[in-house]
């Protein structure tokens, strides 16, 4: 199997399971409310703000793949939208989990060869590096993710 699509597959398994973590992005989601995803948890980030954090960098990659610019800044990489009620939560994920599918499809139909080339400029790195970082990223602030999550649901437990 071509390493392009490899990676496509790993980045679809922690969006979308069947990884050997055992922990995906979706599942992780599915039952969060707004009102759990907008909960500050003493300093830690809210899970809207590192659901958003996550999908900015595939929303801004997934331009270079298309031709565009690399419009992206990590200093507004989690100026998220204000969500106020669980459609507007649903819809925001269904959004991100349509255009990671689109991102994943563009890393599928990578030349193997375009992987070593540099992304926009030398100094954002390589493909390769910007897709494996993409899914390691992803990872660790999925775990994230699921912490704040469990601290949420014990304190209402306690409650």
């Amino acid at each position: 199997m071509m390493t392009s699509k490899l990676l496509a597959k790993q980045l679809h398994q922690v969006y979308f399971g069947g990884n050997w973590t055992a922990s995906n992005f979706k599942d992780s989601l599915q039952d969060i409310t707004v009102e759990m995803a907008n909960e500050k948890v003493a300093e830690l980030n809210t899970i809207l703000a590192l659901t958003f954090h996550i999908h900015y960098y595939v929303k801004g990659t997934a331009e270079v793949f298309k031709g565009g610019e690399l419009t992206i800044r990590d200093k507004f990489s989690f100026d998220h939208p204000t969500i106020k009620n669980n459609e507007e939560w649903q819809e925001f994920q269904n959004i991100m989990w349509d255009e990671v599918k689109e991102f994943i499809s563009l890393i599928e139909q990578l030349d193997d060869n375009k992987l070593n080339d540099f992304m926009a400029e030398e100094k954002y790195g390589t493909y390769f590096k910007n897709i494996t970082g993409i899914i390691e990223h992803t990872h660790y602030h999925l775990g994230q993710i699921n912490v704040i999550k469990k601290i949420i649901i014990s304190h209402k437990e306690i409650s």
